[in-house]
């Protein structure tokens, strides 16, 4: 099924409580930004985001930390479109308070969120059918 990714580095912005951490709606938005990407890719419109059926915070998040997100396309009906989103951390910023410019690598990515939920791209709007 289809697929797309976004990496980006969380500003200081985004930092919503104290410690620097970031709250988990930030990574609700990629997720939204994800399925609009992915609906106008098969259908060639925006579409709506309908529900979530399940949403998980794994590991904090910190300004300056790297995340990467995926979502795919995981079942297609007449005008449903059921995804899937996860969320790593590849980059880790918040490792020596003393020290704020440092930041480490991860030898593994870190799942710092999942999530499922279903959009609507109604039938007249479908521009690219891909079936």
């Amino acid at each position: 099924m289809l697929e797309a990714k976004i990496r980006l580095r969380m500003s200081q912005a985004d930092a919503h409580y104290g410690g620097d951490l970031v709250d988990g709606a930030r990574m609700t938005a990629l997720f939204g930004d994800l399925a609009t990407e992915l609906l106008i890719r098969h259908d060639g419109d925006e579409g709506l985001f309908v529900a979530y059926d399940s949403v998980e915070f794994l590991v904090p998040v910190y300004a300056g930390d790297f995340i990467e997100a995926t979502g795919r396309i995981t079942r297609v009906g007449n005008t449903s479109r059921a995804m899937s989103f996860t969320a790593v951390k590849v980059i880790e910023a918040h490792i020596d308070p003393s020290v704020p410019s440092a930041a480490q690598v991860l030898e593994e990515p870190l799942e710092v969120a999942r999530a499922s939920g279903t959009c609507v791209v109604p039938k007249e709007k479908q521009k690219r059918l891909k079936r």
